[in-house]
């Protein structure tokens, strides 16, 4: 393919490739722990760690990273706080940092074109180092989600009980905190700070619309982010749209065929369960 003879191609399909399998299998923890608006809150966070590195003419990626990881622990202890009201956390976090976005954008000048590529995604924007951050991130990523696979499954049901069988759910939680604001932070420069969600979302609700077992709702996710990332880059270069909000409506494609797909299946095994209730009862007649 000719968009592949290009170095900045090849590096955001490495990249898309990376963030799509972190970020789907994240996405269907944080649906089964019903923390989905986590995400968005923390590609807000970034957005101002993007802003203020820009400010103070330091890396906006390595800063949106840091960022994003200290307003990750934020939410984790603001949560707690709120044990009543938890989504009160997400909302006072999603606040600060955005208003500290906009502030801080407010003050710099003639960098509107390089904070939209962090908005709304850019191939462009991926760099080597950049590329390598998000290696960085998929082996931790990795090695976190291999040695918690267990216990984020039990913590995501029932965190009493997870408390009952001697697991240490609050570290458990913080690190998973953290690890979410490491995998948001890596995606913004392919989806855009704006549409990071999405990416995160949907690919996992397709998944458990369809899934019959949790492994296969983590295999299906990472395989619908891997198709709707791959797709949209590719649409993204020939139609000269911008890629985040490409990816962002195959993946909605892609969730909308998976509900439909979903209800015909259901409709036609209702239909054949009621053709044998009434072949038995005539038999039986």
């Amino acid at each position: 393919m000719e968009m592949l003879h290009y170095d900045f191609m090849q590096r955001a399909f490495w990249a898309g490739g990376i963030i799509a399998i972190l970020a789907s299998t994240l996405g269907v923890y944080l649906m089964l722990r019903r923390q989905a608006l986590i995400a968005d809150m923390l590609s807000h966070v970034s957005l101002a760690g993007v802003a203020a590195g820009t400010y103070l003419h330091i890396n906006p990626s390595i800063a949106g990273f840091i960022v994003a990881m200290l307003g990750a622990i934020a939410v984790e202890y603001v949560r707690r706080s709120y044990k009543s009201f938890s989504e009160v956390s997400v909302a006072i976090i999603m606040v600060s940092g955005l208003a500290s976005a906009v502030v801080l954008m407010s003050l710099i000048k003639g960098t509107s074109k390089s904070l939209s590529s962090y908005l709304f995604g850019s191939v462009v924007a991926v760099n080597t180092a950049d590329l390598w951050q998000m290696i960085g991130v998929a082996v931790v990523g990795a090695i976190f989600f291999f040695f918690f696979r267990r216990p984020l499954y039990q913590i995501s049901f029932d965190e009493e009980t997870a408390k009952t069988d001697g697991l240490p759910v609050k570290w458990i939680s913080l690190l998973f905190s953290i690890m979410t604001g490491m995998i948001v932070s890596s995606a913004m420069p392919i989806v855009g700070v704006l549409l990071v969600s999405a990416l995160v979302i949907l690919p996992a609700a397709f998944a458990v619309r369809i899934a019959v077992s949790f492994s296969a709702a983590i295999g299906i996710a990472c395989a619908a982010g891997l198709v709707g990332v791959f797709s949209g880059l590719t649409a993204s270069y020939h139609l000269n749209t911008p890629p985040g909000g490409t990816i962002a409506i195959i993946l909605l494609i892609i969730l909308g065929v998976g509900v439909l797909v979903q209800k015909t299946t259901l409709r036609a095994r209702s239909r054949v369960r009621n053709t044998e209730s009434k072949r038995k009862f005539y038999t039986y007649q």
